[in-house]
């Protein structure tokens, strides 16, 4: 799939319109925690600042549901992007409000305008057209540079794009990285390629586990989907989450896996608890044998040690979904030991946005990957083999 490049369009001197994805997690004094997704957008700002453009910049934060909350304001983000581009960033009032549309008319070349939170505008999630028209006559170019958004039909991000030809539009840097990315590693991965695959629901993840059972040699299976499919094989799983609709479908997923030769781990043991409670009492036991009222909430040492000895010779991982409830300290240790071996590795590692990457983060891990996506939904879609909206429009013909 080859985009629309940035690096075709006609931009000196013009006023260029760039979806980013700021929605940065934040703490009660608005202090921003993590500026990751920030800090990944700033080569196709300084690009167009260097074709002398005028740049506005528009993202979400949070989910205010179409009203104005100041709590999901982006002025803690205009400040780290005046940090961050050593250049002062002016904040719109509104998105597409009297004060947007003024400072977006008066910008010249070499500022830097940021519109508030667009969804403070009830059509941008609703994908109205006179929303994105309106978005759209700011600017004479387009680029998407928002991976983490692009799985939405939304104003910002498929709806303005109808408003500019070819020849206007393309995608940003970010944007074409995380593409060529999973492109690459999906169609054509060295092997043994294995894909750890985590979180809380089979539901969340079965259209991707289902499109990547042709493509890898191995999978491993973690976190509170593991014991739908520990259920359906008839063990005792206790207390632990479960979706009883899907058993069938993940019979089906495992009856797959064996047809066509694909070694599909489940945990053999795991750290199981009374309660979810910091201070719950604990205990390791096996996967058969779970506790009545207990539940599972983090792999254990022997499933540790299992996959470890499983990704010894493997040359390609995609992980997407920790291990176990990783937010909690005494449930975090399976995914953080799987996420140093994983580092450690000399495999290419590509960890797929959302919770793994906090958690990565969290360990500190972040540079000994080989790339981490900024968008956990944009990079399940992709998995599951879709076409994201907000990439459809910027293909190349």
């Amino acid at each position: 799939m080859e985009l629309l490049n940035i690096k075709d369009l006609d931009l000196e001197n013009k006023k260029v319109f760039i979806r980013c994805d700021f929605n940065v997690p934040m703490d009660e004094h608005s202090n921003i925690s993590d500026d990751r997704r920030i800090r990944s957008a700033i080569a196709t700002i300084n690009y167009c600042l260097d074709q002398k453009c005028a740049v506005i910049l528009a993202s979400h934060l949070g989910r205010p549901k179409g009203e104005v909350v100041e709590k999901f304001s982006l002025a803690p983000v205009a400040r780290r992007l005046n940090h961050l581009l050593k250049r002062d960033v002016v904040i719109a009032k509104d998105v597409v409000g009297e004060d947007a549309i003024a400072k977006a008319k008066a910008l010249k070349s070499g500022e830097v305008l940021l519109l508030e939170n667009l969804r403070y505008e009830p059509g941008e999630t609703n994908n109205d057209e006179e929303l994105s028209k309106k978005l759209a006559s700011m600017a004479e170019y387009y680029v998407n540079d928002a991976f983490g958004v692009s799985h939405r039909a939304h104003s910002s991000v498929e709806g303005i794009t109808k408003f500019f030809d070819n020849k206007h539009k393309a995608a940003g840097f970010l944007l074409s990285k995380e593409i060529q990315f999973f492109g690459k590693i999906i169609e054509n991965p060295v092997r043994p390629f294995a894909a750890i695959v985590g979180g809380s629901k089979v539901s969340g993840k079965l259209e991707a586990l289902v499109n990547l059972l042709p493509k890898v040699d191995k999978i491993f299976i973690g976190g509170g989907m593991a014991f739908t499919f520990l259920k359906q094989l008839g063990y005792d799983i206790g207390a632990s989450l479960v979706e009883d609709d899907l058993l069938g479908e993940a019979q089906k997923i495992m009856d797959e896996a064996k047809k066509l030769g694909v070694k599909f781990y489940l945990p053999v043991d795991v750290i199981a608890a009374e309660k979810f409670e910091a201070d719950s009492v604990i205990k390791i036991v096996t996967a058969q044998e779970i506790p009545h009222e207990w539940m599972g909430l983090d792999i254990g040492p022997a499933t540790v040690r299992l996959y470890r000895e499983g990704l010894n010779d493997v040359q390609t991982v995609l992980w997407n979904g920790p291990m176990g409830v990783y937010e909690m300290d005494r449930f975090a240790r399976g995914s953080s030991k799987i996420a140093n071996f994983v580092a450690d590795s000399y495999a290419t590692t590509v960890v797929g946005g959302g919770d793994t990457a906090d958690l990565v983060q969290r360990v500190g891990l972040g540079e000994e990957m080989t790339f981490i996506s900024t968008g956990g939904g944009a990079s399940l879609e992709l998995l599951e083999g879709k076409v994201l909206p907000g990439v459809a429009q910027l293909i190349k013909e």
